[in-house]
């Protein structure tokens, strides 16, 4: 009789469904997440360019994140960044790197990258950037006194390398310098004719004495002796005549496994018999005011209109930051059915510097 009244009991309980779990929220492009992924991002960016100097992150413009499986999703981010004053083979973290000013002529870099995360961990899987200097005409606008950046290439600018570098191995005793590229340069006519460099250099096998007796013996150190530093020197022509030059050395740096020094592609190191005016290849800076990420970065499969991972049904459904908006703006006077979720804070993020 007691147990045909628990079983009585039994039944009459209520029958509860397993509710399946919500699905996560998207990420905005300031939430933690978004900014950790960039900052991956951002480090792979910069311990992958072959010219020129380290970029710093002003702006997430997007991220859309692809779930793969159990604890494996890809991320796709755009990223709005600006040139620093460290050149890529400096030591200096990139914490400590200042970002150009608006008014030194500031560039910006826009990338699209490809990242996984799996069990938590994050690494890039293809990058693809472009930069830019800021358009001439808004300068000058703002700032009429400030001088532009000049072409990497200029006959102005070669020539005050080439005695910048050779003043600088005449009077040191230490090791003899060669040049490895041109950063940036400016040239002003007032008050008078002005012409600024800043270069990238490294040490050679011979002192600087031993070199005027035979130049052509002189020549860079192995990787694991490697001495990379960084000049740079103003040279006044008009009305009077002035050379000055600052060239500092980081000391060796020990290569990274997967990117050794001398065997990056598309750095050009100028060798014993070549023209050391330029130390760099025609075809990459001829015209140019900047060394282009491109040159670095340039994988299609980056960008999520070129992934396998997004269906086009996925892709034409991509939402844009208008309607992000609207949508924050309507969706508190919407029921809101069970399961919901609010969309994430619209992007593109906040800017961390400035807009260019």
């Amino acid at each position: 009789m007691k147990a045909l009244v628990a079983l009585i009991l039994l039944v009459q309980l209520p029958i509860h469904k397993a509710v399946p779990a919500a699905p996560s929220a998207p990420l905005g492009c300031d939430d933690p997440e978004s900014e950790a992924a960039a900052e991956v991002a951002v480090s792979y960016i910069n311990g992958h360019s072959h010219h020129g100097y380290k970029f710093a992150l002003n702006r997430i413009e997007n991220i859309r994140v692809v779930p793969q499986g159990l604890n494996n999703d890809i991320i796709f981010l755009e990223l709005d960044l600006l040139e620093t004053t460290c050149h890529i083979l400096s030591p200096t973290p990139l914490a400590n790197c200042t970002v150009r000013s608006f008014e030194q002529h500031a560039v910006e870099g826009d990338c699209d990258v490809k990242l996984q995360r799996l069990n938590g961990k994050l690494s890039v899987l293809a990058s693809k950037c472009h930069s830019r200097a800021d358009s001439g005409e808004d300068i000058i606008q703002l700032c009429p006194d400030c001088p532009l950046l000049a072409s990497l290439n200029n006959t102005e600018v070669l020539t005050a390398v080439t005695a910048a570098l050779s003043d600088h191995n005449s009077k040191t005793t230490d090791a003899y310098l060669r040049l490895i590229e041109i950063g940036r340069a400016k040239i002003t006519s007032y008050p008078a004719h002005t012409v600024s460099v800043e270069f990238a250099v490294a040490a050679t096998n011979c002192s600087a004495k031993a070199a005027k007796d035979n130049v052509e013996a002189c020549q860079l150190l192995p990787d694991d002796q490697s001495n990379f530093g960084f000049c740079t020197a103003v040279m006044i022509t008009h009305p009077s005549q002035d050379l000055r030059v600052d060239c500092q050395l980081y000391g060796h740096q020990v290569p990274t496994p997967d990117i050794p020094f001398f065997s990056r592609p598309g750095v050009t190191y100028s060798q014993p018999g070549q023209d050391t005016s330029a130390g760099l290849l025609p075809s990459v800076v001829h015209g140019f005011t900047n060394h282009n990420l491109r040159l670095s970065h340039n994988n299609p499969v980056a960008s999520e209109s070129s992934s396998s991972e997004f269906p086009a049904s996925v892709l034409s459904a991509k939402p844009v930051a208008k309607r992000a908006v609207a949508e924050v703006a309507q969706h508190d006077k919407v029921p809101r059915p069970v399961g919901f979720l609010p969309p994430p804070p619209p992007c593109p993020g906040k800017i961390r510097h400035f807009k260019i």
